[in-house]
């Protein structure tokens, strides 16, 4: 109990600092997350939602990328997972199915403590499954998730695909998800042609025992704004998912433009 407590007040610290260090509070901040539950089920094979939930209360962000969701299957019981965390976490749930799966769907979703504004959803290539773009609109930011294919080819065609669909965007928008790719790789190379990397892509995210590679990312748009990171840490919680989940704090500064 005493090291939960501590680990709390650790990201509270780190939150108040981060909002005070932002332009002198001129401009706008936001703590961003990314998190590949794996339907839920963690390394003990234990399917917990609470387990989840608790870890994003901890961050507290202004929104996080869902990967691996289901929706009403039978695996999960007819559960709509991502209600479930939502209710457990006091956000709001944006879902984006990307294929039919045992009598329900499966797909990727976005937590936000607003309501967006505004949704669109885009269909990606995996040859393995289809993938999705998800991207919601709220007052001031857009926040995207998506889960590239496990194919290079169908990566690469999707990293092409995101960056058209999101050109002309004119607020601050960020992306996340899992990229099925690492630092280095062409899809990222492509990727990096519209995004920069916010999240620390040096960090490992997988295997949750021992990771050896970074495949899960944060980005911000390079649409004009100057995004200033100010934390970016990838959480040591190797028991919820086979993901480990990342965050950052990040912020615009208001009239100041690249």
């Amino acid at each position: 109990m005493k090291q939960e407590y501590s680990r709390i007040a650790v990201f509270l610290i780190l939150w108040i600092s981060f909002l005070y260090s932002c332009v002198g509070g001129k401009g706008d901040a936001w703590r961003f997350m990314s998190y590949n539950v794996h339907n839920f089920v963690g390394m003990d094979d234990v399917r917990d939602y609470q387990r989840i939930a608790d870890i994003i209360n901890d961050v507290a962000p202004d929104a996080v990328a869902v990967q691996e969701i289901d929706s009403a299957t039978l695996r999960s019981g007819g559960v709509y997972t991502l209600q479930e965390l939502a209710d457990r976490t006091g956000m709001y749930a944006t879902y984006a199915p990307a294929i039919d799966f045992q009598g329900g769907k499966y797909g990727v979703g976005i937590l936000s403590k607003e309501k967006p504004l505004s949704v669109r959803v885009k269909h990606l290539p995996g040859r393995e499954e289809r993938r999705v773009l998800l991207i919601a609109e709220f007052e001031e930011y857009v926040f995207a998730c998506t889960h590239f294919s496990l194919t290079e080819e169908d990566r690469l065609t999707s990293a092409a695909m995101v960056c058209e669909e999101v050109k002309g965007t004119e607020k601050p928008l960020f992306l996340a998800g899992d990229m099925n790719s690492t630092p280095g790789s062409s899809a990222q190379a492509l990727l990096g042609e519209c995004f920069n990397a916010l999240s620390d892509p040096e960090v490992n995210t997988i295997p949750v025992e021992r990771p050896e590679e970074c495949i899960d990312y944060i980005y911000g748009y390079r649409n004009g704004h100057a995004y200033t990171v100010l934390h970016r840490e990838v959480i040591d919680e190797r028991m919820a998912s086979d993901h480990l989940p990342l965050f950052v704090d990040v912020c615009t500064a208001d009239g100041h433009r690249r």
